[in-house]
């Protein structure tokens, strides 16, 4: 049977949202690969305190605010590269937030242990020609589902 680690992620819109739809898409330091911040459950944490903590860790600010969560968790196994340096977890399961940044939040890549190298704000069809990887399938299945709720 295939173990997941839990984990959290996050579509982060600009303060410009709802009147300008753009989300944050960040590169890695380790791989050149762009994504949305996200970041394992700690024992005995919540997603949405996960949620935050990560921000913080990885973007340098957790001042966002809750617009929505996708209800179902969603699951996606690791390319066997990485599955190497993840053992003993095959994939992950993540609940997936919709997030603003909060006018006058400040994002700061050169956290404690920094993940990010880059960011940059890009419009919901832009998504795709930076996120090549094996995330892609869940990415798409989170943002139509937004969109289908109304708030992309």
């Amino acid at each position: 049977m295939k173990k997941y680690r839990p984990n959290v992620a996050a579509i982060v819109l600009s303060p410009k949202y709802p009147e300008k739809v753009e989300v944050l898409i960040a590169k890695r330091t380790d791989v050149d690969a762009w994504q949305f911040p996200q970041g394992g459950i700690d024992k005995g944490e919540s997603a949405r305190e996960a949620l935050l903590r990560e921000l913080k860790e990885e973007i340098g600010t957790d001042e966002v605010e809750i617009i929505a969560e996708m209800p179902e968790w969603l699951s996606y196994d690791f390319p066997p590269r990485i599955a190497k340096k993840m053992y003993p977890f095959d994939g992950q399961t993540q609940k997936y937030f919709l997030v603003r940044l909060k006018p006058g939040a400040k994002i700061n890549l050169n956290t404690e242990i920094p993940e990010f190298r880059d960011y940059k704000f890009v419009s919901l069809d832009k998504v795709f020609e930076y996120v090549k990887s094996f995330k892609r399938p869940v990415y798409k299945k989170v943002i139509d589902y937004f969109k289908k709720e109304g708030y992309l």
